[in-house]
C-alpha cells in the first residue's frame, strides 16, 4: 500500500467547542490504484486530503505513506515529503507570477529532481497549453491557470496524487484529458490517485469509490 489511514480522527475548534470532522477513518490506497472520494459538503473529504498531503496533522490514529508515519515527521521532513512524494491539485493555483507557463510547469519537477522534458511536453499538449508556454500567469484565464497548476503537479511524477475537484472549472473535454493524465501517471509510474469529486461520471472511471458521510466511511 502507498497510503494507509488507520483510525484517523481530526477536530477543529469553534466558538461552541471542538467540531470533530473525521471520526475514525480507515482507508488504504495501493500503487497503480485510483480512488474517488465522494460525499456531501462538510463530510470531511478535503480534511482527509490535507492530512494525507502532510498539510495538517491528525489528532489521533496514523497516516502512513510508503511505510513512514507522517505524525512522526518534523516540519522539515513534512516539507520534503510534500516536495518529493506527493502531488497536490487543489482549487488554489499558487502559480509563481514571475515565471512563464513553461517554467511554472517544470518548477516542482526540478525541485524534486525528476525533470522529464518528454513528459512535460505530453502534459502541455494534453492540457491545451502549447500556445501559452511563454505567457505569465496574469495573462491567463482562471481555467488556463488551473491547467498550468495541474501540469506542474503531474510533471514531478508524484508517488501519491491528491486532487480536490481538479476538473471543476474545466470544460468536459479538458476535464477528461486531465483525468486521463492522472490515470496514466498512476498506472504507468506505479503512483496512487485519491480524487475528490461530485461527478458520478468521473468517479465511475476510477477503480473504486469511497463515500464519506458525517466524518465516517459509509459501509
Amino acid at each position: 500500500m502507498i497510503l494507509t489511514l488507520d483510525a484517523v480522527r481530526k477536530s477543529y475548534p469553534s466558538t461552541e467547542g471542538a467540531i470533530e470532522i473525521l471520526k475514525g477513518i480507515n482507508l488504504s490506497v495501493a500503487a497503480r490504484e485510483s480512488v474517488a472520494l465522494t460525499g456531501e459538503s462538510g463530510s470531511g473529504k478535503s480534511t482527509l486530503l490535507h492530512l494525507a498531503g502532510g498539510l495538517d496533522r491528525a489528532d489521533s490514529g496514523s497516516v502512513v505513506m510508503d511505510g513512514d508515519d507522517l505524525s512522526k515527521f518534523s516540519e522539515d521532513q513534512r516539507a520534503r515529503y510534500r516536495r518529493t512524494k506527493v502531488g497536490l491539485v487543489f482549487q488554489q493555483f499558487n502559480l509563481i507570477p514571475s515565471l512563464t507557463v513553461a517554467a511554472n510547469i517544470s518548477f516542482h519537477a526540478k525541485l524534486a529532481k525528476r525533470h522529464d522534458s518528454t513528459w512535460e511536453s505530453k502534459l502541455i499538449q494534453a492540457l491545451g497549453l502549447e500556445q501559452y508556454t511563454a505567457r505569465y500567469p496574469e495573462q491567463l484565464s482562471g481555467g488556463q491557470q488551473q491547467r498550468v497548476a495541474i501540469g506542474r503537479t503531474l510533471a514531478a511524477k508524484p508517488r501519491l496524487i491528491l486532487a480536490d475537484e481538479p476538473t471543476g472549472n474545466l470544460d468536459e473535454e479538458t476535464g477528461d484529458a486531465v483525468l486521463d493524465l492522472m490515470l496514466d501517471l498512476a498506472r504507468g509510474a506505479g503512483s496512487a490517485l485519491l480524487l475528490v469529486t461530485h461527478s458520478t461520471r468521473l468517479a465511475a472511471r476510477l477503480d473504486r469509490t469511497v463515500l464519506l458521510r458525517g466524518g465516517k466511511i459509509a459501509e
